[in-house]
This record gives structure tokens, sequence and C-alpha cells, in this order.
């Protein structure tokens, strides 16, 4: 019989996509028992799997923000310098160029916003004219 660590680090390694091969060499367990396992410990596995892959869905997110927030940040500073200019300056259709690329990254970053209710569910009294018009 095995102990619960050895059973536990079976989890953790068949969570993370190791196959019964690999496993069985690092655990020295022989497959049939791997597989015995995998079936027992299936909730287990999956669960462990579905807090991994949302811990690097938390990660893949928060980077998509900050790359959203530095997009913003940079078009601000063209516009800025935008205004600085005479439009008649060869540099400008350059600026002019970078801002709209950052615009298009920009929208391209933030294209999947949607509501949470489709309008046709929100209640009449709770329905305003901005939410109909409003385009992510």
């Amino acid at each position: 019989m095995h102990d619960n660590e050895t059973q536990q680090r079976f989890i953790e390694l068949r969570s993370k996509g190791c196959t019964f091969v690999r496993i069985a060499e690092e655990l020295k367990v022989c497959k049939r028992t791997l597989i015995t396992w995998s079936r027992r410990f299936q909730f287990e596995i999956n669960n462990l799997r579905a807090i991994e892959l949302e811990a690097l869905r938390f990660q893949v997110l928060a980077t998509r923000e900050a790359h959203v927030q530095a997009l913003g940040e940079q078009l601000h500073q063209v516009e800025e310098e935008l205004k600085k200019r005479d439009i008649t300056e060869l540099p400008t259709s350059r600026l002019f160029a970078l801002a709209e690329s950052l615009r298009r990254q920009i929208l391209r970053e933030t294209g999947e916003v949607q509501f949470t209710t489709p309008i046709r569910e929100i209640p009449n009294d709770e329905f305003h004219e901005e939410a109909q018009t409003w385009q992510p």
C-alpha cells in the first residue's frame, strides 16, 4: 500500500498533465496502480486542474489589463504631443499614425467587453438610452 503523500503527489502530477509513464518513474509506482488512482481521484485531479487554469487565466487577464492601461497612457501622451504640433510638420503624420495604431490595439484588447445581461432582458424602468447606444 502506498502512503497518502505519494497519492497526493500523483494527483498533483496528473493534474499538470504528466503521463503515467513519467509519474511511474518518479513515484516508483506501477502503471496499473496509477490507472486505478486516476479513476479513484478523478474528482481531485479535475479540481486541481481547474484551480491551476483559473490562476493562469487570472495572470493572463491581469496582464491584458496592464497592457490596455499602458496603451491608453501612450495614446494620451501622443495626443498631448499632437495638440502642441502644427499638422503641416512631417513628424505629425507619424504621430497620427501612432495614435491610430494605439486606438486599434486598444479596441482589439477590449473588443470582448459585453453586458452581463442582454438589453432585451433589462426591465423597462431600469433601461436607459445610454445603454442602448453604448458600443465597446
